[in-house]
């Protein structure tokens, strides 16, 4: 079983032990005023759509409303900098993700510290990413990919969502595990990407499971392995890309977190109720239905998880040579 999932399914008598509305959480104590979500993503993406999620479940377990407020910029870094930027009382929250691990290295000249200027809350989601093929392509496996590659070198085209996105920097991560050669081209978001590999423009791409699910399943594209280092339930018989390259493992999660000085007592009460959340079967279903496993953590466990995913993606974005200024 996916460690992630065992650990939610160990936590769903915590989540008994915490009911909805729990009296333990009085009006005088925190929270005593609304909590802001702050999401770097537009409305209606994967990001909203789990904020909301999770903002639902901890509204009733913390009696006070959610709200979930939408600052897309700068690769997330607008949204970024108001919760750094906020008082540090735990009731404005970030919605991190993926790409702040990779914007702390991408961005030259952010105006805060990922690492340092955040205090880690909750994991809440965590999924691989699936590599992608156009049916056409003549590669079926990982392994034919790179024999194609190495004989053909700079004549697969990879798309993206656009440069330093996830998208990108797994294939960049790839090429520089492998040493093949393949021609990065970014578009305008990812359902660019996807439509085009779909129409034979491009050879290959690397997309979110929930992203991709559709066009494999009616077989518009062919899916070759997925990232995680355990294949995924909701694509039963893809290989793990680790079983081909050894320590490839790439995910794409989603996490809350806090001003830095927010009190630590305020950061536990948080983290427990969204474990306990996450631990509800209609919200960890919910995310399955995503592609995704509840990513339940500590604190201190997710603060070692972002620094060491931000360390792995400050490899491949160097390698790639990617810099946003």
């Amino acid at each position: 079983m996916n460690p992630l999932r065992r650990k939610a399914l160990s936590l769903t008598i915590a989540a008994a032990a915490w009911p909805l509305g729990s009296p333990a959480v009085r009006a005088d104590t925190f929270p005593s005023r609304p909590l802001h979500i702050v999401a770097g993503f537009p409305p209606g993406g994967v990001g909203t759509i789990i904020s909301r999620l999770i903002g639902q479940s901890l509204q009733q377990r913390l009696g006070q409303p959610i709200v979930v407020d939408s600052r897309p910029g700068a690769g997330g870094n607008v949204a970024a900098e108001v919760v750094v930027n906020a008082r540090p009382d735990g009731a404005t929250l970030f919605l991190a993700a993926t790409k702040d691990a990779i914007n702390a290295t991408l961005y030259k000249n952010l105006p805060f510290d990922f690492i340092r200027d955040f205090a880690m809350v909750a994991g809440i989601m965590q999924s691989p990413l699936v590599m992608l093929t156009n049916p056409s392509f003549p590669a079926r496996s990982v392994a034919e990919l790179i024999s194609y590659a190495k004989a053909n070198p700079g004549k697969i085209n990879m798309a993206s969502g656009g440069t330093g996105t996830t998208m990108h920097l797994a294939g960049e991560l790839f090429k520089m595990m492998t040493g093949v050669s393949m021609v990065h081209v970014p578009y305008r978001g990812n359902g660019a990407a996807l439509n085009d590999l779909v129409a034979g423009r491009v050879q290959l791409t690397f997309a979110l499971v929930v992203d991709a699910l559709g066009f494999v399943r009616d077989g518009r594209l062919r899916a070759l392995a997925v990232t995680s280092l355990n294949a995924s339930p909701v694509l039963p018989g893809i290989p793990s890309l680790a079983s081909v390259v050894p320590g490839y493992d790439v995910s794409a999660w989603f996490g809350l977190g806090a001003a830095k000085a927010t009190p630590v007592e305020t950061v536990a009460l948080l983290n427990k109720a969204v474990n306990a959340s996450l631990a509800e079967p209609a919200i960890a279903n919910r995310i399955h239905d995503l592609g995704a496993e509840p990513m339940i953590m500590s604190p201190s466990e997710l603060d070692a998880f972002v620094v060491a995913d931000t360390q792995r993606w400050a490899k491949a974005v160097k390698f790639s040579g990617a810099t946003v200024d």
